[in-house]
């Protein structure tokens, strides 16, 4: 089937030669709807991030197929396989541990290389942890920032958090349980103990929690608690963006000149860290 059919009238789902990216729950596993029960069904084969997560689907709704593994370590070397299958005819269903393939996942890069190959590529829409998060909080929707899991790396890492403490947009942020805390003080260094933030919990499952109403509320709560379970945070745009843009570019024009006159990057930093009373790294990477 041609890309340029993708707006026929799909009544006889699933079709051969069509690569179906299936949304699943991200806790509830009432969230799966008939149109990807009947898809996960009917393929001729899924492929999963992790079969042993796929099947308890299955189990659930007594759905029987044939599964093969799909992820970060394995994908390459299944791809020419899966699309000589689907030139065969074949359907195949792509599916992620949780939520939507492709968000945080290899999905992404399986998906760009099936349509550089003319493949036909249907979504079947789910649930998603990140917009489930960001329209329970309460904050701005219209327009976000999604920025996954943030970089391990420190100086990326900390790019994207200046980034975060100056942006007017709505964030939302993916992190691992036994990083929450460390995330939390991150935030409250580059954004403040106020900044407007909501950590969300075990999203649609039984024990499902919302944690606010700022940074310092919600570094409170996880001091006293265990962290455990998904984790997804929300945090409200910064009000005074414009203003911190002219702040951001004075500062530049400072840091600038005292290196330019012969101070280290490191001690204009400091210079400027100690007048402004911000952190001495948020100077350090406007440079």
């Amino acid at each position: 089937m041609k890309n340029n059919s993708s707006l026929s009238h799909r009544n006889q789902e699933p079709e051969s030669g069509v690569c179906y990216v299936v949304g699943t729950p991200i806790g509830n596993l009432s969230d799966l709807s008939p149109r990807a029960m009947n898809i996960l069904e009917n393929v001729s084969f899924v492929a999963c991030e992790d079969t042993r997560q796929t099947k308890k689907i299955m189990s659930k709704f007594n759905i029987s197929n044939y599964l093969i593994s799909l992820n970060k370590h394995n994908s390459l070397t299944k791809i020419p396989k899966l699309l000589n299958d689907l030139k065969k005819g074949k359907s195949i269903a792509i599916v992620s541990d949780a939520g939507m393939p492709s968000i945080c996942d290899p999905g992404e890069d399986v998906i760009k290389i099936f349509r550089s190959y003319g493949i036909d590529v249907i979504c079947i829409p789910g649930p998603c942890a990140a917009i489930t998060a960001l329209v329970s909080s309460g904050m701005p929707c219209s327009s976000f920032i999604f920025e996954g899991f943030l970089s391990k790396k420190k100086k990326e890492r900390e790019k994207t958090l200046f980034e975060i403490s100056k942006s007017e947009k709505t964030t939302v942020l993916f992190e691992s349980p036994h990083r929450l805390k460390k995330l939390l003080i991150e935030l409250k260094e580059f954004c403040g103990a106020e900044r407007e933030i909501m950590v969300f919990r075990e999203l649609t499952k039984i024990y499902e929690e919302h944690i606010g109403h700022n940074i310092n509320m919600a570094l409170e709560f996880f001091e006293e608690s265990e962290v455990k379970g998904e984790i997804t945070i929300v945090i409200k745009g910064n009000s005074n963006a414009n203003n911190s843009e002219i702040e951001t570019s004075q500062l530049k024009k400072e840091l600038y000149e005292l290196v330019k006159a012969g101070l280290s990057l490191s001690a204009a930093s400091k210079y400027l860290a100690k007048k402004k009373n911000l952190p001495k790294k948020i100077i350090y990477n406007l440079y």
